[in-house]
């Protein structure tokens, strides 16, 4: 049977990735996003997948969303909590207070929402999985990041809990940590961290790639081809876990 599987924020950049690897598996696919456009093109990219608009920032849209993407697949295998926002680049005594709460309600509110929603379909699945997209910034502090970094450590014990309370139903919890993805987002990153030191946006790009192993963005292909496994079979004893796929990443 081919799992059936929904992912937040599956139309563009990881989420899409996600998308794609799952069809190649012959998955049946739920996406949704906020992107109007990017729903458009990938529900043409990717035959029978489902595509809908839900701003993860308001719960009353989730709890219309998780149960048609439930309706749509005929069920729930597989949740994917991909939506995010990083947030702005400031020091915390100068954060608005105002983004500060979107980033809270989008990246730890909305996964909370989505998955309270999802877990009874999960349950009747023969085998249920949740993946929750952290980051290194789950596993370090990173200055003038604070409420990313919050909520992507909130998102790690949101996990351990998970994996924990839904054991007995035979559903694992696992988070995937990404580093430096490579996509328009890191770029953003950087940019706001070269516009607050004053340095040029390559003396941050060769500072942020100095804690690495490896010298090279990761490939949101990759990120997907682990979820497919954590996701699949050889998985099966995987719960509970936080796997970085950062290139090596020492400290910050």
């Amino acid at each position: 049977m081919p799992q059936k599987v929904l992912i937040t924020a599956g139309a563009a950049g990881i989420g899409r990735e996600f998308a794609r690897a799952f069809a190649a598996t012959g998955a049946k696919i739920f996406v949704c996003d906020i992107d109007n456009e990017a729903l458009t093109a990938i529900a043409k990219e990717i035959p029978g997948l489902v595509a809908k608009r839900c701003d993860m920032a308001v719960r009353a849209e989730i709890e219309k969303m998780v149960p048609s993407a439930a309706e749509a697949l005929g069920g729930i295998d597989v949740l994917i909590n991909n939506a995010g926002v990083a947030g702005m680049t400031l020091p915390v005594d100068q954060y608005p207070p105002d983004d500060w709460d979107k980033v809270m309600a989008i990246n730890l509110t909305g996964m909370f929402d989505v998955t309270r929603l999802a877990i009874p379909y999960l349950k009747e699945s023969e085998a249920g999985v949740i993946i929750n997209m952290s980051s290194i910034a789950g596993r370090f502090g990173f200055a003038n990041r604070s409420p990313y970094a919050a909520t992507k450590w909130g998102v790690i014990g949101f996990t351990k809990t998970l994996a924990v309370e839904l054991g007995a139903w035979g559903i694992r919890a696992n988070a995937i940590a990404p580093g430096q993805v490579e996509g328009d987002r890191i770029q953003r990153v950087f940019q706001g961290r070269a516009q607050l030191s004053g340095k040029s946006l390559k003396e941050v790009q060769d500072e942020s790639f100095a804690y690495t192993s490896i010298k090279k963005f990761v490939d949101p292909k990759d990120i997907a081809a682990l979820a497919v496994f954590l996701a699949s079979p050889a998985g099966k004893t995987i719960s509970g876990q936080v796997i970085p796929i950062d290139s090596d990443r020492q400290h910050a």
